[in-house]
């Protein structure tokens, strides 16, 4: 079955037409997690999406899947294990998404404080001990130490006489939109999920005053059309945008989230050539940030800092960008300058919000499932790596929600005539699609020579890519193709805005885009850009 305009068209209409058993609201990590988590259970799954897949955080984090070394500093050893285990889970699942990825963590300071040098060598290595007891090591390699001299002739571009020693131990990294985009057709093509992007949520509606939830009013924001979809339970995995759906159903905002604002840059490798990820203190602040490969790229972050900002497309700023060059320019021989920059990105954690003054950055990274009394199952906070998890935990809950409405709602009474066991969560054990793509895309090259050509000057993507994009992917716009289904924005953006009237016009063929629509793609691409 092909995943793209006419399924959304066809599942459109069914979202009107069909009762589902559960109906999620978002279409980033964890909303595609709880779609493949219920419909693999034998439930009636449906998922909408406001905007693309995961066009909000899920395509704007580090991209890298780990436990969180910092973590145990925090005392969070649960989460570290939880987060390693589900780290191992991604790698068996889905080994063409997610790789694993040497990191390398310096021992810096000055020889002449051998004795304080000698101290944080020491810190770190107990730190990467128990990561690697509470599971790092499942990757099938443990930390080891490295000399200043074998430090140096993996990073050469560190200053030398700041550099004492190092140690190289092992996560992981995916593409984030990729990995968001496979779980949703997953659920879509292989459990027969209900799935479509730029479906916006209008109302929730109650069985009457004060009632539990019985429908989601939505909008295709393509067509205008409007429809109402009857559901048993209602998930909301709206990230970042969960307390507005949650205002749908308790008539007031409740203020439960606490956006933390991440942003990185992209820098050519020529000018910081890094082959595996470095992870350096900022100076001055309690943090660290990351130096990762991508491609002939790498780049640069991430900031943890408070955001009261608009929620939709959140911006990197001079002042974001100056505070991760100043944090790279303390450890690195040549200096980076703004000019060297290429991309940037910036995305806004879900976090749970607390009482307390405490950093952004120190905030646990747990995830919580709720339900209001109408019965609208809320999951926030957590992270990329615990997608699973989370999403099960919400599924779980709505399982719930139906147990003890079944009897009293056709719907639900429906699901529990099926057998029970269908209702535990099977994804520990499902892979996810994906590996399909390259040869896909190849044959698509074989077919048509000329889409075999560069989609954006320098970067490895080519036209065929885009094209697939549209016939495979449910890309609707020109900005989910050079921003999530390639990541062209991201990492070169001069070049990508350039590539953007070409691309256009090789998508208004697949589309059915007129002259007027694909200019109109262009000058909206550029302006989110």
């Amino acid at each position: 079955m092909s995943f793209g305009q006419d399924l959304r068209r066809r599942n459109i209409e069914r979202l009107g037409a069909e009762e589902f058993d559960l109906v999620v609201i978002g279409g980033g990590i964890t909303g595609a997690g709880v779609a493949l988590d219920s419909a693999s259970r034998g439930l009636r799954t449906a998922l909408v999406e406001r905007a693309d897949f995961s066009s909000g955080t899920s395509s704007r984090s580090s991209k890298i899947v780990h436990g969180g070394l910092r973590y145990l500093q925090q005392r969070e050893i649960r989460l570290v294990y939880e987060a390693l285990s589900e780290r191992q889970r991604l790698l068996r699942l889905a080994p063409h998404l997610v790789h694993p990825l040497p990191h390398l963590l310096p021992v810096l300071g000055s020889s002449k404080a051998k004795a304080v040098v000698k101290l944080r060598a020491r810190a770190i290595s107990s730190a990467l001990w128990m990561y690697d007891l509470t599971g790092a090591a499942r990757i099938g390699k443990l930390h080891r130490k490295l000399s200043a001299a074998k430090t140096l002739e993996r990073a050469p571009w560190l200053k030398p006489e700041q550099i004492a020693g190092g140690f190289i131990y092992y996560d992981a990294r995916a593409d984030d939109a990729r990995l968001t985009l496979e779980l949703v057709k997953t659920a879509a093509l292989d459990h027969g999920a209900v799935v479509a992007n730029y479906v916006e949520v209008t109302g929730i509606g109650h069985s009457g005053a004060g009632g539990n939830i019985e429908r989601v009013e939505v909008r295709d924001r393509l067509s205008g059309t409007e429809h109402t979809i009857q559901s048993g339970v209602v998930v909301n995995a709206a990230g970042v945008w969960v307390d507005e759906v949650r205002s749908m159903d308790e008539g007031s905002h409740p203020r439960a989230l606490r956006p933390a604002k991440g942003v990185h840059i992209s820098l050519s490798r020529s000018k910081l050539p890094a082959d595996l990820a470095v992870v350096l203190p900022v100076p001055g602040d309690k943090r660290s940030i990351f130096i990762v490969p991508w491609n002939d790229h790498v780049y640069v972050g991430t900031t943890d800092t408070d955001y009261d900002g608009p929620l939709d497309d959140p911006r990197c700023t001079d002042e974001d960008v100056a505070y991760l060059l100043r944090a790279v320019n303390a450890w690195v021989r040549d200096p980076i300058v703004a000019s060297d920059v290429t991309g940037t990105w910036a995305g806004l954690r879900p976090l749970l919000s607390d009482t307390s003054d405490t950093r952004t950055a120190d905030l646990s990274r747990r995830h919580s499932v709720a339900v209001s009394p109408h019965g609208l199952v809320s999951v926030t906070g957590g992270k990329l790596t615990t997608y699973r998890r989370m999403a099960a935990d919400a599924v779980d809950a709505a399982v719930r929600v139906l147990a003890a409405r079944a009897g009293t709602t056709p719907s639900s009474a429906r699901v529990f005539h099926r057998p029970s066991g269908r209702l535990r969560c099977r994804t520990a054990r499902l892979p996810i699609r994906g590996a399909e793509r390259d040869s896909a895309v190849e044959l698509l090259v074989h077919e048509h020579p000329d889409l075999g050509g560069t989609l954006v000057p320098g970067l490895p993507y080519l036209r065929a890519e885009a094209v697939y994009a549209a016939r495979e992917e449910m890309a609707m716009t020109l900005d989910d193709v050079l921003a999530r289904r390639t990541r062209s924005l991201l990492m070169d953006r001069d070049a990508t805005l350039a590539a953007s009237e070409p691309t256009a016009s090789l998508l208004a063929h697949e589309l059915g885009w007129d002259e007027a629509e694909t200019q109109r793609q262009v000058n909206a691409f550029s302006k989110v850009a």
